[in-house]
């Protein structure tokens, strides 16, 4: 199993047509026939089809569903959206042939043409970027606002293909029949949340070709170095967190379990004093150190002589779980960042006191890994949280270059960037994971793969992977509707036991 799939852009698209040897029509009539064919495979029983087409190619691709289907029986009606006279190319031939083969015509201002069992989304594909203007919102509109269920060609109307952006009137498709391979705006909200479910369609372009985004599979746990005969338990990864404060003391505790369950050889677990007995008798294998507070369960800027003096051989920090926010724990997160010379997760209420001081990453040689939610990364970018939501992949791109460390954005589609690479997405997992402490998993995960030695936007792209497919496992045991941080713990050591390691 690969450990990476691509993720196509628009622009990227057009290069793989480009190279294509043979009439591009050919192309067309393949891409129609695939729709045409999961539309017979997925309704059996529906009897009228309607094929809303646009004037550009996704419209060509459109007819050429029509003629087929209607071919097979079904009662199919073309709805053309837009001025004949702007059919033009492939598309004016697909147009033409379908009109031959006795299809029905019709205008989307036509009542009757909105009355259908499934309705083929053929309006705007991969072309498509910004708000749609006026008259295409209008079509966008009425066709969502149709009952039968929505089939999209390439791409649902209204989604960027190269983003995931929605910037206006979009459809929200039941599935979506993409080609050659998966778009990356099917892979990132909110464009994912539109396309249903997705079929990469084979036309018959050449495979290869580079793509700045990449899907990790998992197959990429392979990646993941294992302890081996001559290991002892600090060559195994040795791995520090730094963390947890009064009313949570649970964030540090799931971090350090998780980054066991991962393969660390050795975990140490840095705590306020005074809650430092509570948490030592949560602990087996993690070894806790007692570190000055606030007498309010806060850590201070005096931990930092302790946390560096417990974390002098460790390969790498996890910083931010539990912490709790105060000035006091600001200025230990600055201290840390200066002084520790290892690989650096930094978390939750890490990612607080960083917020208006990027550069305390910036200025740092050692590898930092940012793992924060779209909250968590508008606070850090001084943006609002919709607009992270929103336009997910400018953010974590931009925030990467601004603090020049790798950026884990957390979500159903995790996206991970660094400065001047690509990006990674991972959408392994389910939506149990949209529970408390997952997030405190993950960190660990991720501080274990970076005291093993792996490159920091490896570690945090296959680490959230670990974390899905541990969650599906936990899944399978518990159920999703109640699943908790501790079940993807205690899955995680089985999901990385059945993936052999790479020689």
């Amino acid at each position: 199993m690969t450990a990476f799939e691509p993720l196509y852009t628009a622009e990227e698209m057009r290069a793989a047509e480009a190279a294509f040897p043979g009439p591009t029509e050919e192309l067309m009539e393949r891409a129609g026939a695939a729709v045409a064919e999961a539309v017979l495979a997925s309704w059996p029983d529906a009897r009228r089809v309607a094929v809303w087409c646009g004037t550009g190619a996704n419209g060509g691709d459109g007819f050429v569903v029509a003629r087929i289907l209607n071919a097979a029986g079904r009662e199919v009606d073309a709805v053309l959206v837009g001025e004949e006279s702007r059919v033009a190319g492939d598309a004016a031939t697909m147009f033409a042939r379908a009109r031959e083969a006795g299809v029905r015509v019709k205008s989307f201002a036509d009542s009757a043409a909105r009355d259908a069992d499934v309705v083929v989304d053929a309006l705007f594909g991969t072309g498509f970027s910004g708000a749609p203007r006026r008259e295409a919102a209008e079509a966008i509109e009425a066709l969502a606002g149709l009952r039968g269920a929505v089939v999209a060609v390439d791409v649902p109307s209204g989604v960027d293909a190269s983003t995931g952006r929605v910037p206006g009137a979009a459809v929200e498709a039941a599935l979506t029949v993409t080609f050659h391979g998966a778009k990356l705006g099917l892979a990132v909200g909110p464009g994912r949340f539109q396309a249903g479910r997705v079929e990469v369609a084979d036309i018959g372009l050449v495979a290869g070709g580079e793509t700045r985004a990449r899907r990790v599979t998992e197959g990429a746990l392979a990646l993941v170095p294992r302890r081996g005969a001559r290991d002892n338990k600090y060559t195994a990864g040795f791995v520090c967190v730094v963390g947890g404060s009064a009313g949570l003391t649970g964030a540090p505790f799931l971090s350090s379990e998780a980054a066991m369950r991962a393969g660390a050889g050795y975990v140490r677990a840095c705590v306020p004093a005074s809650l430092a007995p509570a948490l030592a008798g949560r602990f087996v294998e993690v070894t806790t150190t007692a570190c000055p507070d606030d007498g309010e369960g806060r850590l201070t800027e005096e931990a930092a002589a302790v946390v560096l003096e417990a974390a002098a051989k460790a390969d790498c920090v996890a910083l931010g779980p539990g912490l709790g926010r105060s000035e006091g724990t600001r200025a230990l997160v600055r201290t840390l960042l200066d002084r520790l010379e290892v690989p650096v997760v930094l978390d939750g209420d890490g990612l607080w006191a960083l917020a208006g001081h990027l550069d305390w990453v910036f200025s740092r040689h050692a590898p930092t890994v940012l793992t924060p939610h779209s909250g968590e990364l508008a606070g850090l970018l001084e943006r609002d949280a919709g607009w992270v939501d929103a336009n997910r992949l400018d953010a974590v791109g931009g925030a990467a270059d601004d603090v020049g460390a790798v950026v884990c954005l957390k979500g159903a589609d995790t996206l991970v960037a660094a400065p001047g690479r690509g990006v990674l997405l991972c959408d392994l997992g389910n939506p149990g994971l949209a529970s408390a402490g997952t997030g405190d998993v993950l960190t660990g995960i991720v501080a274990a793969f970076l005291a093993k030695g792996m490159d920091a936007q490896t570690a945090a792209a296959v680490g959230a992977a670990a974390g899905g497919v541990a969650a599906e496992e936990a899944a399978r045991r518990h159920g999703e509707a109640g699943l908790l941080a501790r079940d993807v713990i205690a899955a995680l050591s089985p999901v990385l036991s059945r993936v052999p390691a790479r020689a």
